[in-house]
């Protein structure tokens, strides 16, 4: 099993990504199940029964579509939090016919039902982080970004979907300039893939170094709409690597979070799951460095024991430890 790598740099260091190597460390398929299971809040019983250890359930609703396959979107978001020790709530903001082949139609919910889930939630259980997913257009992010305003969650996990891994897209064109100016300041963390990043700053991102800049450059645009929030730009897109490297910047430093690149089809969702996973361990209670190195390794390990399904891009196995 392999350890994600993390490194570390102020904005004024050098700082190459050729010069990061990928370090693992060689578990076995026990000891690695132990070290997870302590993250993530569970300890392993007899058999493939679960306990929980954790003192305190923690909250995390997910704001997203619905992938109807499974394997992104709120399902992908409540699979990961069970996997990763929180209490899971959806609110759902479109639904979608898609497989893992492609996206075959899209059907927007009401702004009205968006409000009502969103307020049964907040009343009754309320939650400790918020993540959200696909936002579809200008009059949902308003919308989400009125009630996220209001509520002012300790934690808040932007992932900015626009496109699905089979190319399908998921945000209207005109509604990106409404997502920097009236979201992104909310954000605790934003985790754009690099044609994502691409997109919000209207530039190509294709290497790391573009993405070390872009990583600034977002963070930048944050702060001057009145956030703080923190930028990962995930790495997963960059051509020729043997990593996958994602760059973090808060404002301060930046760090590099580097795992080796599994050759799989299994990749169907691992932008939700990875956004969810933070939002998870940021309810947690750990720093954003910490619960971004968790949730890569959480994604690769479920992309590594993903079974193939589908006859395109499958999902990821995010029960893996549940696995008698």
């Amino acid at each position: 099993q392999h350890r994600i790598f993390r490194h570390s740099h102020r904005p004024s260091e050098s700082f190459t990504i050729g010069d990061l190597d990928v370090r693992s460390m060689r578990l076995g398929a026990g000891e690695n199940q132990r070290s997870f299971c302590r993250h993530s809040g569970y300890s392993r019983a007899t058999g493939d029964e679960l306990e929980s250890v954790s003192p305190e359930m923690k909250r995390v609703l997910t704001i997203a579509g619905s992938d109807s396959s499974g394997g992104a979107g709120i399902q992908a978001d409540l699979k990961t939090f069970v996997a990763t020790g929180v209490y899971g709530m959806s609110v759902v903001t479109a639904l979608t016919a898609q497989n893992t082949t492609g996206t075959f139609g899209i059907h927007p919910v009401p702004i009205e039902f968006i409000r009502d889930q969103f307020n049964a939630v907040a009343t009754d259980i309320g939650f400790d982080a918020v993540k959200t997913g696909m936002l579809a257009n200008q009059r949902v992010i308003r919308e989400v970004a009125g009630l996220l305003a209001s509520s002012k969650p300790a934690h808040l996990v932007v992932d900015p979907v626009m496109v699905a891994t089979s190319g399908s897209k998921l945000l209207e064109d005109d509604a990106c300039s409404v997502l920097k100016s009236e979201l992104l300041p909310l954000a605790t963390l934003l985790t754009p893939n690099m044609p994502e990043a691409s997109a919000l700053l209207g530039r190509e991102v294709v290497t790391y170094e573009d993405a070390k800049e872009a990583a600034y450059d977002l963070q930048k645009v944050i702060q001057g709409s009145g956030g703080n929030g923190a930028v990962l730009v995930k790495g997963g897109h960059a051509e020729n690597s043997d990593a996958s490297v994602d760059i973090l910047y808060d404002g301060k430093e930046f760090q590099a979070f580097s795992a080796p690149r599994l050759k799989t089809r299994s990749s169907h969702g691992t932008g939700c799951t990875l956004a969810s996973a933070c939002a998870a361990w940021l309810a947690r209670g750990e720093s954003i460095p910490s619960a971004v190195e968790k949730a890569k390794q959480y994604v690769y390990e479920a992309m590594s024991h993903a079974e193939p399904l589908g006859k395109g891009t499958g999902p990821l196995n995010h029960g893996y430890l549940l696995k008698s």
